[in-house]
C-alpha cells in the first residue's frame, strides 16, 4: 500500500543526505575492495532502557519505509557530493543509481521491545544496507523516545483523553513526528495542523492568553470566542482571576459551556475548586481541561481530582526526560565471501564499557507464562524452538525492496494497546525499576 493509498496528503522528499558522512566514505573505501557487494545483515537495537522505564514502544517504522523508499540521490545531491568531494566518481556514479533491493525484518510498530531485542534488521549488500545507519536510527530513537513517553502517560491518564501540544517546544520538523509518535502511544489528539493533514490525526485547540488580553475585558473575549466557535467550546480561565473568569464563563456561555482550561497554579487544588463552582453555577456537565508542564508524574499525582483532559507539551516533545532509545545499528552477519552463495558468517563488536553485541541473524519471541502474560524475551539464532515459534515477533516489512507492511496508524495505535495489555501489571508502574521482562539470548 503506498502513501497515496492511505490517503496521507504530503510527499516525503529524499532523504538521501540524512545520512552521515563516514557512510558514504565506507561505501567508497568498500566498492574499491570489492566488499561492497558482499551480503550482510545489520540490525538496530538498544542495549539498555532509559533509567527507570520498564518496556520500550516501537514507534516510526512507518517513517522508515518512507525513508527508505526515498533513499535517491537526484543530481543536485550528487552535485553537492561531487562538488565538496566527499566521495569520488564511480562512487557517485553508484549513488545515481541507488534503490535499496534487500529485505527489510522487524518488529511491528506499536510493539513493545526490551534490552536486545532486534528491532529492525536489514538484509542486503553492505553498500545497500550500511547508508541507511542513520536515517534510520534518526527516525526510530525519536519516534520511540516520544511513543514510551506518551504510553507512561496514557496509562497515568486512565480513561481521561491526552491532547498532544508541544510543537512549540521542539523543532518544527520533530514536531510533527512527536505528534504521530504520541498518537501511536495513546493520545487522542493534537495542537499541530501539520500532524493533522499528514497523519489524520484529530486536531484541536481554541484560544491562548493573549486572546483575552486582546480584548477589553474578560468578558469581552468569552463572548467573542463563544458567539464564534459555539457554546461547546473551551474557555481559558485562568488569564487573571480564576473565580470571576469561572463564574463570567458560565455567565456568558451559559450551562452548556464545553469546558474551562487552566493553565497555571496549583492544578489539583484548582481544578477541585473549579469543579465546585461550576457545580454550583448549574454547569454541571461543563468539563475541565488541565496543562501547564504536565509529565506522567503530574498527571498520575491528579487521579482522584475532578479533571476531564490532559493536555501536555513539553514533557512529551522531549520523551519525559529521555529524549532518545540509544538505539544502534550494528553488521552482525556478512558472506564468508563474495560469492553469491557464500554462508554467513556472525560478526560482533568485541569492546569493554558496555558496547558488546551479539553477533548473528537473530529471530525473537516473547514467551508466554501459563495465563498468557508475557514472561521473556528470547532471542536467539538459528533455528527457533517449537514451542516459540507461534511467538514471533519480527515480521516482513520490505521484501527484494518493495514495502509490504505499510499500515495505517491506528493499527500501530491498537497494537500498541494490545501489547502494554499482554505485559505483567508491574509494567505500569511509573516507579523506577528493571525492564519489566527479562531479554534470554540463546
Amino acid at each position: 500500500m503506498s502513501t497515496a493509498e492511505l490517503g496521507l496528503p504530503v510527499d516525503v522528499p529524499s532523504t538521501a543526505l540524512f545520512t552521515d558522512r563516514y557512510e558514504l566514505t565506507m561505501l567508497q573505501a568498500a566498492l574499491k575492495s570489492g566488499a561492497a557487494h558482499r551480503r550482510s545483515v545489520f540490525e538496530a537495537f538498544t542495549r539498555r532502557l532509559p533509567e527507570g522505564r520498564r518496556y520500550g514502544v516501537v514507534a516510526g517504522t512507518g517513517r522508515v519505509l518512507d525513508a527508505v523508499e526515498n533513499f535517491r540521490f537526484d543530481e543536485p545531491v550528487l552535485e553537492f557530493l561531487r562538488r565538496e568531494r566527499v566521495v569520488d566518481g564511480p562512487t557517485l556514479d553508484w549513488l545515481a543509481d541507488y534503490r535499496f533491493t534487500g529485505d527489510i525484518w522487524g518488529y511491528p510498530e506499536g510493539e513493545v521491545y526490551f534490552p536486545g531485542s532486534p528491532i529492525l534488521r536489514v538484509e542486503g549488500s553492505f553498500a545497500e544496507a550500511v547508508v541507511l545507519e542513520t536515517v534510520v536510527l534518526s527516525i526510530l530513537n525519536h519516534d520511540s523516545a516520544i511513543a514510551a513517553a506518551a504510553s507512561r502517560m496514557a496509562v497515568a491518564a486512565g480513561d481521561r483523553p491526552l491532547m498532544e501540544m508541544g510543537a512549540r517546544r521542539t523543532h518544527e520538523l520533530a514536531a510533527v513526528a512527536a505528534s504521530r509518535a504520541a498518537y501511536l502511544g495513546g493520545f487522542r489528539s493534537s495542537s499541530n495542523l501539520a500532524a493533522g493533514f499528514r497523519y489524520g490525526i484529530p486536531t484541536i485547540g481554541t484560544s491562548a492568553h493573549a486572546f483575552t488580553l486582546l480584548h477589553d475585558t474578560e468578558r469581552d473575549a468569552f463572548t467573542a470566542q463563544v458567539e464564534s466557535l459555539g457554546r461547546d467550546t473551551t474557555l481559558l480561565v485562568d488569564t487573571y482571576d480564576l473565580a470571576t473568569a469561572v463564574r463570567t464563563a458560565v455567565e456568558v456561555a451559559g450551562p452548556e459551556l464545553g469546558a474551562v482550561r487552566i493553565d497555571s497554579g496549583d492544578l489539583l487544588l484548582l481544578a477541585h475548586r473549579v469543579r465546585q463552582q461550576l457545580d454550583d453555577l448549574g454547569a454541571k456537565d461543563t468539563k475541565i481541561v488541565v496543562t501547564s508542564d504536565l509529565d506522567e508524574y503530574a498527571i498520575a499525582s491528579m487521579a482522584a481530582a475532578p479533571v476531564d483532559a490532559y493536555g501536555v507539551g513539553t514533557s512529551l516533545v522531549t520523551g519525559s526526560g529521555h529524549p532518545t532509545c540509544s538505539m544502534v545499528y550494528k553488521l552482525v552477519a556478512r558472506a564468508a565471501s563474495d560469492a553469491a552463495d557464500a554462508p554467513l558468517v556472525s560478526v560482533a563488536k568485541k569492546s569493554l564499557g558496555g558496547k558488546t553485541s551479539v553477533g548473528g541473524r537473530k529471530w525473537a519471541a516473547r514467551r508466554p507464562d501459563e495465563d498468557g502474560v508475557a514472561a521473556a524475551e528470547v532471542v536467539g539464532t538459528g533455528p527457533i524452538p517449537a514451542d516459540l515459534a507461534p511467538h514471533q515477533l519480527l515480521v516482513p516489512l520490505v521484501r527484494a525492496g518493495h514495502v509490504l507492511a505499510r499500515e495505517p496508524l491506528d493499527t500501530a495505535r491498537t497494537r500498541h494497546l494490545t501489547a502494554r495489555a499482554n505485559l505483567p501489571l508491574s509494567a505500569t508502574q511509573l516507579s523506577r525499576g528493571e525492564p519489566v521482562l527479562p531479554t534470554e539470548v540463546v
